[in-house]
């Protein structure tokens, strides 16, 4: 990744890569120090560093899922460092067939090429649900 990488382009590689279930590529968008909230998760999550990320991600190894990601749009802010990404994930428990959409929002701050801070308004129950 270039070392100075947009805004937009990090975020496209972000959902590329969980959306192809490459968990291992996903740290290395984020800042070593990078912090990431999820505040509609229950209970609320908080994820620092490129470690806790690390393991965050490696669930995608063991999730019975295949996902896309679907009408993304891409909110440029007067900061240029921020963007806002609405999207949905389209999916398939693979394990019960059951399909699910899922809505996003996240909230991206992104310097040198990398994510320095997101928070990421996901739907999470519907997730927990398509799981089930």
């Amino acid at each position: 990744m270039s070392e100075f990488a947009s805004p937009r382009a990090v975020f496209q590689r972000l959902i590329d890569g969980i959306t192809a279930r490459r968990p291992d590529d996903l740290p290395r968008l984020y800042a070593a120090d990078a912090v990431v909230v999820h505040p509609f998760a229950d209970p609320a999550s908080r994820l620092e560093g490129r470690e806790a990320l690390r393991g965050h991600f490696a669930r995608l190894r063991t999730l019975p899922m295949e996902l896309k990601a679907r009408n993304v749009v891409v909110h440029q802010t007067a900061d240029p460092e921020v963007i806002i990404a609405e999207f949905e994930y389209e999916g398939r428990n693979t394990e019960t067939g059951r399909e699910f959409v899922v809505p996003n929002i996240f909230v991206l701050r992104v310097r040198d090429g990398h994510i320095v801070e997101s928070r990421d308004y996901a739907h999470h129950r519907a997730f927990d649900e398509a799981m089930a």
